[in-house]
């Protein structure tokens, strides 16, 4: 049987795409693979649904069975793909399975960076990347009050207001001098850390851990400046890796992601890539906004309506409650400076390239009034 679309992901940009493909054919046939139990949810949810009172079992909209409904497609759960073979147009799966397709989309998304760390209790650190993983991290904060968190980027820093607005105690640890370093200027990083230090969060900075031992019922984080912090847990949260590997493995070229083009399409005409597992463009955006515009562009391309992806101006909201805070960062190494006004109630930070034109903003606190206006004077990430 040639099932003639096949999914591999059933996170954001896997789903999405099935919805998309849906919207514009009712009847093509689509098989989607799911490594885990193919239900869907939102994956943004999981760094602040301590706060807002949800339960794991809760965050789940639909299991596998009612998107088989919704959606009317084949869902594989728990099926793992382990090969590609192009010259085939075959999946090989852990069981032994091949299923063929005509089109394959890979949605494999990415997996969380783990740091080489010492200590007897490197391997405790926790990490969450999906449902399954916050599910065991919920369960493990029972009767605990003091957390650890390595890294103090977007994910690490929603993971530490949540906390902190659940009653625990939070230590946040990073190597930049700043929380945020990647998407805020140093003013704007200090305005927010000083928000969510309010907030009772403690931050490490310009630092980094050394090792992490189990000490009777705590854990003991050392780090690199002498410091040692006292845990009931760790959770390290420092950054996504793209997966690559599968694609890697079948000759596709990767590179931070799976290189596409804006078609979505790997050097194999017929498979294609989207979300956090590629690169298009030299670009690797994951986020719900590129997703969108992605799922879009590619279901049109897989009806037969060839559509390159465009992204525009995308501000990614920072989901930290005690520092309101929308950033959309300029292009990585883009000459020019950033303009930074700040007052107690909020800070707006513009970057102005070398021909004077507005290529970047954060916005914290009273500031992010101005999102919708500025966001209309960006130009498109891709056109």
């Amino acid at each position: 049987m040639n099932n003639s679309i096949v999914i591999v992901g059933s996170g954001l940009a896997g789903y999405a795409v099935a919805r998309e493909l849906r919207k514009l054919n009712a009847t093509i046939p689509v098989t989607l693979l799911s490594a885990d139990h193919g239900g869907f949810y939102s994956k943004p949810m999981l760094s602040n649904a301590l706060s807002t009172g949800k339960h794991p079992a809760t965050l789940l909209n639909s299991n596998a069975d009612q998107m088989r409904l919704q959606l009317k497609i084949d869902i594989r759960s728990n099926c793992s793909v382990t090969a590609i073979d192009s010259a085939r147009n075959t999946v090989h799966l852990a069981n032994g399975e091949k299923i063929s397709y005509e089109q394959l989309v890979l949605a494999i998304g990415a997996e969380q960076i783990r740091l080489p760390l010492q200590g007897d209790a490197a391997e405790k650190i926790y990490t969450v990347n999906n449902l399954d993983d916050y599910q065991v991290f919920h369960s493990a904060l029972t009767e605990k009050k003091h957390i650890s968190i390595i890294g103090a980027g977007l994910i690490g820093c929603e993971f530490a207001n949540d906390l902190a607005t659940a009653g625990y105690h939070v230590h946040v640890v990073d190597i930049s001098l700043e929380p945020l370093g990647r998407l805020l200027p140093p003013e704007a990083g200090a305005f927010f850390r000083h928000r969510l230090e309010a907030a009772g969060i403690v931050f490490h900075l310009n630092t980094s851990v050394q090792s992490v031992d189990q000490d009777a019922q705590k854990m003991r984080v050392t780090l690199k400046n002498g410091e040692i912090i006292e845990s009931d847990l760790v959770l390290s949260a420092i950054g996504l890796k793209p997966n690559t590997e599968l694609a890697h493995a079948a000759g596709l070229p990767v590179n931070r992601g799976i290189i596409v083009n804006r078609l979505l399409q790997t050097k194999i005409s017929n498979i294609y890539a989207l979300g956090d597992c590629a690169e298009v463009e030299g670009k690797v955006l994951p986020f719900v906004m590129p997703i969108t515009h992605a799922a879009k562009a590619l279901a049109a391309t897989l009806t037969g309506n060839l559509t390159p992806v465009r992204y525009p101006a995308m501000p990614v909201m920072v989901k930290t409650a005690s520092c309101a805070t929308v950033v959309s960062p300029p292009e990585f190494n883009m000459p020019g400076e950033w303009q930074i006004e700040a007052d107690e109630n909020g800070a707006k930070a513009l970057f102005i390239n070398e021909t004077g034109e507005l290529t970047g903003f954060a916005l914290l606190g009273a500031a992010t009034i101005e999102k919708n206006s500025l966001t209309s004077r960006l130009p498109p990430i891709l056109m």
